[in-house]
């Protein structure tokens, strides 16, 4: 569950960068090439430090050489705004690459430089920078003192989305050190000063945080209005993860009001959005959610299994959930998140002892116990030093202002209207808790990419080992799905349209097959194949996968008759279903893939083709498993290679 989200924000300096947050290698590569004509003024300087900042994502050590190539520039050409400028970006750089002292240390000298011209939107841009690079290094009462002072800058120059950036930056102090009631009241300040300005990425950020808030006070209702509408935002805005943090935080706020389908489906689309955009810390948190989710669904006596989640047995919801609280745990070792890590081992040590895994179970508990025992400790010296510090900062406070009041006085009431709108805007949004062991974008994660092309045990075999075993499952159901009309819809369509339609299609049996715990195996063409009972066996698997195969008919025939209401062309399917023992595991040594075989695998693939447009086709061997479950209608045999002939049945539901 993700709580105490509080997005720190950076801000730009000079409008030279505006559009220094380059994206695509076209446009570096079009920067990289008006480097050798440049000649060596200013103008080169803004190249060299636009460079930089698109090589950010793609090679950390160049952007740095090419950051300090335009500080040596600006030094060469002793110009005072370049050389300012130069530190100002370098900073940035080094603070979203986690090294605080050298971010520190460039922010200075441009602070300097600032001072030395006595710009202020240029002072009060690189004091709300130094505030953000204190709070990651959770030096609070500092980054008190130069959110403030920061603030008091922006107040005289009138500048309003400066103002509204202060006030985020302290709402988000006041917010880690659990002042709940000053963040909100800080959250309230910053609102509508974005609003003015038209700063929709702070009001999104600003909404979100006070969700978190309101989940922490298990005020669920206030923190769905305050976290959906943060979510919407961040949609028009295109900002994957701003999206995945709300849509997890949404499902958390499912799971404490025990909507367990609900709460699934929110954490597995945020999922499924974090491994989209390699936002590992959004991963781990949406993984351990889901763990939560299977693990209070097997607690909650009184939870009724629904149709979607019908056919789930205890044992099997129990094993899923370890599985989900590994991978989290894993990755948060890796972040180094101590206090999530504390709470999702302690979970862990509940599903294994459910489990029976008695000798696991206490390790994790006694691991549990040292996390805990660790983030008390580190709470509790943040409080001391807090406490330390912070008499000291409340004094220079309070002389501050009232030296400011003095010299105030006669102006109050003739500032002058903003000489410049603030030149930048945020450049990203980040969480507190992620700033201390920010991982590198470049990084690639092998565990990731296993887990999205294979399932979690394969893939856990897999890192163990080197290699993984093929297995034997005696009940598997197997369930195959073909287009009957693709042929006339790929002469409809173009090309595009109709690659987005199937894929549309795919995306959303994929959701349903999940909500029945069916491992999807893999897509040929317009044919898509999937399983029950495997990778971990279980012996409802029948049950589950005829559900899902009906589910997956009644959202075609829904498609069918809403494309022919806007006269468009439209998709009919086939489904069969057969059930036996197949041979599974994983095939070849490049672009590997998991698979199974066997006759069981053949005679579903008949069972499909022998099927009707519009019905769920099921063998003899799935009918004795869900006879009593489903309504069958026989409609004769059909001959099998090796297998002689083989009832057929139409299936529906009671």
């Amino acid at each position: 569950m993700k709580i105490l989200i509080a997005g720190l924000v950076f801000i730009f300096l000079s409008t030279t960068h505006t559009n220094g947050q380059l994206t695509g290698k076209a446009k570096l590569d079009s920067l990289l090439a008006e480097l050798p004509k440049a000649k060596e003024d200013t103008n080169k300087v803004i190249l060299l430090s636009k460079i930089s900042s698109g090589y950010f994502r793609v090679d950390t050590s160049q952007s740095f050489s090419y950051g300090k190539q335009a500080i040596e520039l600006a030094k060469k050409l002793n110009n005072r705004d370049a050389i300012s400028t130069s530190y100002f970006y370098l900073g940035g750089k080094y603070a979203y690459s986690s090294n605080y002292q050298a971010a520190l240390d460039c922010y200075f000298i441009s602070l300097k430089y600032e001072k030395e011209k006595a710009d202020i939107e240029g002072i009060s841009s690189v004091l709300t920078n130094i505030s953000s690079v204190y709070t990651s290094m959770s030096n609070y009462p500092k980054a008190m003192e130069y959110a403030f002072e920061g603030l008091r800058l922006f107040e005289k120059n009138g500048n309003k989305f400066g103002q509204a950036n202060c006030l985020t930056n302290i709402a988000n102090l006041y917010m880690v050190q659990s002042d709940n009631d000053n963040a909100v009241a800080y959250y309230k300040k910053a609102l509508p000063l974005y609003q003015e300005t038209g700063g929709k990425n702070g009001v999104a950020l600003v909404e979100g945080n006070m969700g978190d808030i309101f989940i922490q006070e298990k005020k669920y209702d206030k923190a769905l209005e305050y976290c959906t509408r943060s979510l919407e935002t961040y949609k028009k805005l295109d900002d994957p993860e701003g999206v995945e943090r709300n849509t997890g935080n949404i499902g958390a706020i499912y799971l404490h009001q025990k909507k367990y389908k609900e709460a699934l489906d929110k954490y597995n689309e945020a999922l499924q959005l974090a491994e989209e955009n390699d936002l590992p810390s959004g991963k781990a948190y949406d993984q351990a959610g889901i763990a939560e989710v299977y693990l209070q669904m097997t607690s909650d006596s009184s939870y009724e299994r629904s149709a979607g989640t019908a056919g789930y047995d205890k044992r099997l919801l129990l094993q899923k959930a370890k599985a989900y609280a590994d991978s989290s745990i894993a990755l948060l070792q890796e972040m180094g998140d101590l206090d999530q890590l504390a709470k999702t081992t302690g979970v862990l040590s509940k599903i294994q002892a459910m489990l029976g895994e008695f000798k696991d179970a206490y390790t994790s508990a006694v691991l549990f116990k040292e996390l805990n025992d660790s983030v008390y400790n580190i709470e509790n010296n943040k409080k001391l030093t807090k406490t330390a510090m912070q008499y000291e900062f409340e004094k220079k406070e309070a002389a501050t202002k009232a030296e400011q009041e003095k010299k105030d006085i006669r102006q109050r009431n003739i500032r002058n209207t903003i000489a410049g709108g603030l030149a930048g805007a945020l450049i990203f949004l980040v969480v507190v808790y992620r700033q201390r062991n920010r991982i590198a974008a470049e990084k690639k994660r092998s565990e990731e990419l296993l887990l999205n092309i294979l399932p979690s045990e394969t893939a856990e075999e897999l890192k163990r080992t080197g290699t993984t075993k093929a297995r034997d499952f005696e009940q598997v159901t197997v369930l195959f799905t073909d287009f009957k009309n693709f042929t006339t819809m790929s002469e409809k369509l173009t090309a595009q349209e109709l690659v987005n339609e199937i894929n549309y299609c795919y995306s959303n049996f994929d959701k349903i097959i999940s909500r029945h715990g069916i491992e999807k195996i893999k897509t040929i063409g317009d044919s898509y194949m999937c399983a029950g009972g495997l990778p971990v066996a279980n012996k409802t698997n029948a049950e589950e996968t005829v559900r899902a195969a009906l589910e997956i008919r009644d959202f075609i025939q829904q498609e069918k008759e809403k494309r022919q209401s806007e006269g468009k062309p439209f998709f009919e399917i086939r489904v069969g279903c057969n059930t036996g023992p197949v041979v599974a595991g994983i095939v070849g040594i490049k672009k590997f893939a998991y698979d199974i075989w066997g006759d069981t695998v053949n005679i579903a693939s008949r069972m499909e083709s022998s099927g009707q447009p519009g019905k769920v086709n099921i063998s003899g061997s799935t009918y004795e498993l869900v006879k009593d479950k489903f309504s069958c209608e026989h409609r004769g045999k059909i001959e099998a290679k090796n297998k002689g002939m083989i009832d057929m049945y139409f299936v529906e539901r009671m």
